[in-house]
Formats: structure tokens, C-alpha cells, sequence
């Protein structure tokens, strides 16, 4: 199904949001990963807005879908699309990384904010969404789950246990999105230790893989609508996304994986994102 261009215009507001509020979130707390949520934007906004029923009204029913960021320093985007669903106040988001926040530098589990599982130790992600995914199938459930995570988390040999396990006991409402921009702290991915080509493994282990434009969001909605459709495997979507996307000076740059911006990046940061003026002076009041 194509995207209306109102459904669209919804998704790329919501995406702008996510990239403004952790370029904000992250000057405000003076430490924290801005690249990654900034590049993972497109698809969070994507998934969350047209494919999670995840809401206010949906949040303590057993059956809604659940999500687990197995990439878990990119929290602060998942924080801003949270609050932009209704499940964390805005003017929570600036206390991000701030000693007695909820808002924590990885997610803890919080049921009244839509935190589905604590995330930071990187390969752990997968093992959980699919014992969610297989619990919800033996309670005969129509949930879904979606996890995100990678190429980095990709070097991890648990993941590659998960994803033998998911294809022998098909997990068809099992949906990895892999963020997969080439970088990590300690530089380009392929110099750190190439996963090489992620779909094909994926394949290789009886999945249903999908190499996708990570900022395309009608490649994303359709992608994730080819996962709803897959009734015998689980599916992963190897997302193809440029880390500090929108922002010039952060793009493919591993310095912007784990480094706060300061006054002159912030503001540079939310200028090119179509922040100025007034506006602009407030935010970096």
C-alpha cells in the first residue's frame, strides 16, 4: 500500500523531531551519542507512527506489540518518538542523562513509558525480542515485535544463536530493523570488523531479509508491511542509513558516535535541521 502524502508528510515531521530533539537532548546533557538516532530517525518514525500500536490507549494491554532497541545508546531518539506518541512528557526529554531522570543514557525498563526491556550491553537484543515474540505466539497473541539493532551489535555472537533459534522455531512476528551505517566508537565498521554482507546472512539462517534505503520512508513502510505478510519466518531489514543524517558536519564522521555537541554544533546542528530565529535563541537559552 503507498503511502498518502499526509501519511508521509506525518512520518518526515516526526523524523525532523527526533533528529531536533536529540541534537537538544544530548548539548543539554553535555555527553551522550548523537550520530546514531540522528541517522535511525527515518525508519524509528516510520515504525512507530505506521506499524507499532503503541499509544496511551494500548500501552497495559498484554497483546500490543513491543519494541526492544538492542542498540541501546541511541536512546535519545527513542526518548523524543516516546514522547511525540504521548508516552513521555516533552518537557522530560532536556532532563535526558540528568541525575535523577527516568531519562537514562541507556533505556531501563519503565511499562509506564512503553520501555519493554533495559538495553546497553550490545548483543543481548535479539535472545529477548524473540522470547517476547515466541511468548506472545503461546498466548495466542496477535503481536508483533520489533527490534532494533546493528551492524556493530552484528559482531556479536549471541545475536547469531537468536537469529538460529528464531528461524527454527519461526518466529514470524519477529521484525529486526539493523541499523546498519558503517560506524562504530572505534571507527569505520568494515576497518573494525566487517560483518560483510548482512542480508545474505540473515538468509543464510532461514530468514526473510530485505536490503532497504534507511531514509526512504516509503521503502521502509513497505518493507515492514512484506515482514507483516511473512507467516513462516521471522524478518530482518537491513536498514542502509548515513549516521548524523541531516546534519552536514556529523555524517559518516565516527567522532559523532559518543560526543555531545557544544554551543557552536548545537546551534549549527538545529540551524541546518530548519531551526532560526526566535526559536533558535530559545532553544539555546
Amino acid at each position: 500500500m503507498t503511502l498518502s502524502q499526509e501519511d508521509r508528510a506525518a512520518v518526515e515531521a516526526a523524523a525532523r523531531q527526533i533528529r531536533i530533539d536529540t541534537v537538544r537532548m544530548v548539548h543539554a546533557a553535555a555527553c551522550g551519542h548523537p550520530g546514531g538516532p540522528i541517522g535511525m530517525a527515518d525508519f524509528m518514525a516510520t515504525l512507530f507512527l505506521r506499524h507499532m500500536n503503541l499509544s496511551p490507549e494500548t500501552l497495559h494491554q498484554p497483546d500490543r506489540d513491543r519494541f526492544v532497541l538492542g542498540n541501546g545508546h541511541t536512546c535519545a531518539g527513542y526518548y523524543s518518538i516516546l514522547s511525540q506518541k504521548g508516552l513521555i512528557p516533552r518537557d522530560e526529554l532536556l532532563t535526558f542523562r540528568k541525575m535523577g531522570s527516568r531519562l537514562q543514557g541507556h533505556p531501563h525498563r519503565s511499562p509506564d513509558m512503553g520501555i519493554d526491556f533495559s538495553t546497553g550491553s550490545l548483543g543481548n537484543s535479539l535472545s529477548v525480542s524473540l522470547g517476547m515474540a515466541l511468548a506472545a505466539k503461546s498466548n495466542g497473541w496477535d503481536t508483533r515485535v520489533y527490534s532494533a539493532s546493528s551492524d556493530g551489535e552484528s559482531q556479536e555472537g549471541q545475536i547469531w544463536e537468536a537469529a538460529t533459534a528464531a528461524a527454527h522455531y519461526g518466529a514470524s512476528n519477529l521484525t529486526v530493523l539493523v541499523d546498519f551505517n558503517n560506524v562504530q566508537i572505534d571507527g569505520h565498521m568494515r576497518d573494525v570488523m566487517d560483518v560483510r554482507d548482512l542480508r545474505e546472512k540473515y538468509e543464510a539462517f532461514g530468514w526473510h531479509a530485505l536490503d532497504v534505503d534507511g531514509h526512504d520512508i516509503d521503502a521502509i513502510d513497505a518493507a515492514l508491511v512484506a515482514a507483516r505478510e511473512e507467516t513462516k519466518r521471522p524478518s530482518a531489514l537491513i536498514c542502509h542509513t548515513l549516521i548524523g543524517k541531516g546534519v552536514s558536519f556529523m555524517e559518516d564522521q565516527p567522532g559523532w558516535h559518543g560526543v555531545a555537541p557544544g554551543d557552536e554544533d548545537a546551534r549549527k546542528a538545529l540551524t541546518e535541521l530548519g531551526i532560526e530565529g526566535a526559536e533558535l535563541a530559545a532553544m539555546m537559552a
